[in-house]
């Protein structure tokens, strides 16, 4: 049994019921299959949330989280939004541009460097963002956060080497281009 356990952990495996090799009752020859159908589970998820999420607000889920990110710190610069979001400043700024279009974020100047520009949520930016349901994010959230400190390492390292057998290890985390009608409110 030790051997059984030791060989499985090593990924040797044993033959499942049709003589194929097989670890944790799954074939082989299968398991980027089941990666891949795990993927677009997800994949799906996500993006019905996303496009709930556009119905009901009028914002794509990178503008969303934009506004999220600015009204928790009303002293952000493009280049910490930028950082926090995982994309180039240059997506940062179409997506702000939107934002700022449509009344939700307002650009200022730094008093003390005027180089700096900050970034501002306007009292209607947080107005919808108190009224907008993203139960997929906040679940996922609270969820994760209550993993021990190992497991969400763990979930993280595992993540990275996905992206990275996707080659989405260097693709920008928010698209600038989901386009979504305004909302009627």
């Amino acid at each position: 049994m030790l051997r059984q356990s030791n060989d499985i952990l090593a990924g040797v495996g044993f033959p499942d019921q049709n003589g194929d090799p097989s670890t944790w009752g799954v074939a082989m020859s299968s398991r980027s299959e089941s990666a891949l159908v795990t993927l677009r589970r997800i994949m799906h998820v996500a993006d019905t949330n996303a496009r709930a999420l556009a119905r009901r607000t009028g914002l794509t889920l990178a503008q969303m989280i934009v506004l999220e990110i600015v009204a928790e710190d009303d002293r952000s610069t493009p280049k910490e939004i930028a950082r926090r979001s995982g994309v180039s400043q240059a997506t940062i700024t179409s997506l702000i541009d939107k934002l700022e279009g449509r009344g939700f974020v307002t650009r200022r100047r730094s008093v003390q460097d005027r180089r700096l520009i900050r970034v501002t949520a306007t009292e209607e930016g947080r107005r919808l963002l108190a009224n907008a349901p993203n139960p997929l994010y906040a679940a996922f959230s609270s969820k994760f956060e209550a993993l021990p400190d190992w497991e969400q390492l763990m979930l993280m390292a595992g993540l990275e080497r996905v992206a990275g057998l996707m080659n989405a290890d260097t693709v920008e985390a928010l698209p600038p281009t989901d386009e979504v009608r305004p909302a009627a409110m």
